[in-house]
């Protein structure tokens, strides 16, 4: 996971961000905090030609409108056929028609090679419909240590099912391809009272797999841990009277100062 995160800072990938207005700046200096570089675009007469000077796209579906959507599939469309990494953050499939819609018009258009989200998300895509209430897991569908092996099962067959890597994260995280599974248990609860840490977590995969694209599950486990010890490191941090603005300054923060031997000792995981 040191080299991982050492190659993204010695390549600084530039990151093509069509992604959620509500976070877009947190996505942005998290990224830069990371090492890489941030561009945001979804304007649709523009959207290929930045994809093309890009090493990777990120597609998060947070705040879909008549507009972002067609520029989602040619930029998809443009990133796949030059071969460049792409991942797909399905956020809130299943809570509505459109972003169910959406999110599987994506899988048709081109080949990612990370999803991310949580697991109600990832089982929408596997299935082709669900249930997600909002952006949060159902209770039901969370990753725990009594359904464990259930869900790794579940994510390696989904993984084969997508043929990518698939990343879902909560209070456990999970990243798999077909025949191997991290189980990642850094981050805290707290985390999840910020609004965008997942946003960001998408774009940091997106630069992880680009500055590593030879192991795509080892990078984007790499992304996971990191993200995830930040928010550890950052809580450590905290002052009596801060809350979760300064929090999340902190997370971002903390991505910044990340060293690789760090993220190496840091990172809690098991392979499966």
């Amino acid at each position: 996971m040191k080299t991982c995160l050492e190659n993204v800072r010695s390549s600084r990938p530039l990151i093509h961000n069509i992604t959620n207005y509500v976070t877009v700046n947190d996505v942005a200096n998290a990224l830069l905090a990371i090492g890489a570089s941030p561009i945001m675009s979804d304007e649709i007469s523009e959207v290929e030609d930045i994809t093309s000077i890009c090493a990777a796209l990120n597609i998060n579906i947070g705040t879909l409108n008549k507009n972002t959507i067609p520029s989602m599939m040619l930029a998809a469309k443009k990133a796949a056929s030059l071969k460049h990494k792409i991942v797909l953050d399905p956020v809130g499939a299943g809570a509505s028609a459109l972003r169910t819609k959406t999110a599987l018009e994506l899988l048709d258009a081109a080949q990612f090679d990370v999803i991310r989200g949580n697991i109600s998300e990832i089982k929408t895509l596997a299935f082709g419909s669900g249930t997600t209430k909002g952006v949060d897991a159902d209770f039901a569908d969370s990753v725990r240590e009594e359904n464990l092996s259930d869900a790794i099962l579940f994510a390696k067959k989904t993984a084969a099912k997508l043929k990518c890597v698939v990343a879902i994260t909560g209070a456990i995280d999970l990243v798999s391809d077909e025949n191997e599974t991290y189980v990642i248990k850094n981050g805290l609860p707290q985390m999840s009272a910020i609004t965008g840490t997942g946003c960001q977590l998408s774009a940091l995969v997106a630069a992880f797999i680009s500055a590593n694209p030879q192991n795509v599950l080892k990078a984007t486990a790499s992304a996971v841990c990191a993200m995830g010890l930040c928010g550890e490191i950052a809580w450590k941090r905290m002052r009596e009277g801060e809350g979760n603005s300064t929090y999340r300054n902190r997370i971002i923060d903390a991505l910044y100062n990340l060293q690789g031997e760090q993220l190496e000792e840091g990172a809690k995981y098991e392979l499966r």
